[in-house]
């Protein structure tokens, strides 16, 4: 599947957060452009949040914070909803991987 040119769709219990343009896939990460819709923020300050606590380096705080993201939101791919994501989101970007299996709890 090629990646560049796709645009992947943010979502909260089916309601439209935003859409990301992937415009670059450097294995296993995709990067793109994020287009949030208006109701994207109300779940904003949550990103702000972790990427502050991972750039502080305060990984145990990191892991709860973002697992407030994963169970609310859900990430669609071109082809369909993925089942496990990591998505970061600063102003106008977006980068994230993904799987189609859940990731490993431990």
């Amino acid at each position: 599947m090629g990646y560049v040119g796709g645009v992947w769709r943010l979502l909260q219990g089916g309601e439209p957060l935003g859409g990301i343009v992937v415009d670059d896939a450097d294995f296993p990460w995709l990067h793109g452009r994020f287009v949030p819709t208006e109701a994207f923020a109300r779940v904003r300050p949550w990103f702000d949040e972790y990427l502050d606590l991972l750039e502080a380096e305060q990984f145990e705080r990191f892991d709860d914070c973002y697992d407030r993201i994963a169970a609310s939101l859900s990430l669609v791919s071109p082809s369909g909803p993925v089942p496990e994501f990591l998505l970061h989101v600063r102003d106008t970007r977006a980068w994230f991987r993904w799987s189609d299996t859940p990731f490993d709890p431990a």
